[in-house]
């Protein structure tokens, strides 16, 4: 990246920067006005950094400053400033410009500036790839994609993690909403302190307040020692409660109080702790429709849905299963210690092809399981193992026979399941042994089943 904006409206002193910059090896586009700078800026335009004059038509120095920095925080910003208006320029450096030069410009400061701005960008760009292999050494989230519906995720994550906003992350089963949670952690400023996550849906309701918010000694039966709950546990930190909406009642009313009032007392106890939590919700359920049927705090909902972000499912941003695949290859032809782990392009096809109905998770599964069944380290079809889609489901039970009774039903459905089982088994192996021993049957079974079901 090399280009730079410079935004000023006298056009002599616009070309005098021009060249200025030119005679550095780098190059600029000029905007004679405010508006023209920030119609290029939120075009997405990416500059190594933006040279803007204070006073100009159309929009001021300080409306580009503001939409460089939305548009791309890195960016840096070099605010240009006639005598009388440092009162602005100090106000410009508060918004986050880089710095700043007096008129009538002195070219060598600028010159110092614009490669001080080049050290600043270069510097960035080291700690990304530094942040890359702490990722890669340390499991540090790591959000996989380039289609326009991730893109749109990341992006808000990225403005709302900075603040202590509460999030719901809204999705289904299976597409990563802990690891979005996760990286809201990273990209904080707790990110040195504390991330502890609950799932509110494994725990019984008779249980789940305790694991919260915890306990005093001889509080109940069995309560034998204090015990301190996840808020506390998470103090100055994060708090992630995956699943939300399976809260019951009652512990829906305590978690608003901590929401509200960043306090709550233990089982047992007559203290009030408090605590200093930023909260991240995930929910697969639809809280707006909970709440209209009772079963979720409307007012609660109003405190976690401060900041909702919907995370798509697979299937509605296909574009990503080849990065998500060659994700997953790595991972597990290092751990599986598969140094040269391929996959062929039918079997990349049939992964773009089906529905993931377990989204991320379901790939992941999948993926593992090839890479442990497949021969000279390249997937082909037949190590895939894919459950059918919906489409397929939908398709399988409209074609089946549910006439008669129960007992009738079950019969016919039972011998299409094995046909469609024993099917796949023959595909993907070599004899009738090995299929038998895919299937978990003994071979004169598999023979006996094959007759009965016209397969010999």
């Amino acid at each position: 990246m090399k280009r730079l904006l410079i935004v000023e409206d006298k056009e002599s002193l616009a070309l005098m920067l021009k060249e200025t910059v030119e005679s550095e090896g780098l190059e600029a586009d000029v905007a004679s006005n405010g508006s023209d700078a920030m119609r290029r800026l939120a075009e997405g335009r990416r500059y190594l950094a933006v040279v803007t004059d204070l006073r100009l038509p159309g929009a001021d120095g300080i409306a580009v400053l503001k939409q460089a920095r939305e548009s791309d925080p890195e960016c840096p910003v070099i605010v240009m400033t006639a005598y009388g208006t440092i009162d602005n320029a100090v106000e410009a450096m508060k918004l986050g410009a880089f710095d700043f030069i007096q008129k009538p410009l002195d070219v060598d400061h600028l010159i110092l500036l614009l490669r001080r701005c080049r050290e600043h960008r270069e510097l960035l760009h080291e700690n990304l790839l530094l942040k890359e292999e702490f990722q890669t050494r340390y499991g540090l989230p790591s959000i996989i994609g380039e289609s326009p519906s991730i893109v749109g995720v990341s992006q808000s994550i990225q403005r709302v993690a900075p603040t202590d906003s509460t999030v719901l992350l809204q999705g289904e089963s299976g597409t990563g909403k802990e690891l979005f949670a996760r990286a809201i952690h990273q990209l904080s400023a707790r990110r040195n302190r504390p991330f502890v996550a609950i799932n509110c849906a494994a725990i019984p309701d008779t249980l789940i307040e305790n694991e919260l918010f915890g306990h005093e000694k001889g509080s109940f039966t069995g309560a034998t020692a204090r015990q301190l709950g996840k808020f506390e546990l998470a103090d100055s930190g994060t708090i992630f409660l995956d699943e939300i909406g399976d809260l019951g009642s009652a512990v829906q009313s305590k978690l608003l109080r901590v929401l509200q009032e960043r306090s709550f007392e233990r089982i047992g106890g007559t203290s009030t702790i408090d605590v200093d939590v930023r909260v991240i919700c995930a929910t697969n359920r639809n809280l707006a429709d909970d709440v209209k049927s009772g079963r979720f705090r409307e007012d609660l909902f109003f405190r976690v849905n401060v900041f909702p972000v919907t995370i798509p499912p697979l299937r509605a941003r296909k574009e990503d299963v080849d990065a998500l695949t060659d994700f997953f290859l790595q991972r597990f032809a290092r751990e599986l210690g598969k140094a040269s782990l391929k996959i062929s392009d039918a079997a990349r096809a049939a992964l773009r092809a089906h529905d993931w109905p377990g989204n991320i998770r379901e790939l992941e599964n999948c993926i593992e399981r090839a890479a442990i069944l497949c021969d000279d380290s390249t997937i082909e079809p037949r190590d895939l193992s894919l459950a059918p889609s919906r489409d397929g489901s939908d398709a399988l039970r409209e074609s089946l026979d549910l006439s008669g009774t129960l007992s009738d039903a079950t019969e016919r459905v039972t011998q299409v399941v094995e046909r469609m089982k024993i099917e796949d088994a023959l595909r993907r192996t070599s004899s009738r042994n090995e299929a038998a021993e895919v299937l978990g049957i003994a071979p004169r079974t598999l023979a006996a089943k094959m007759k009965e079901l016209g397969l010999e």
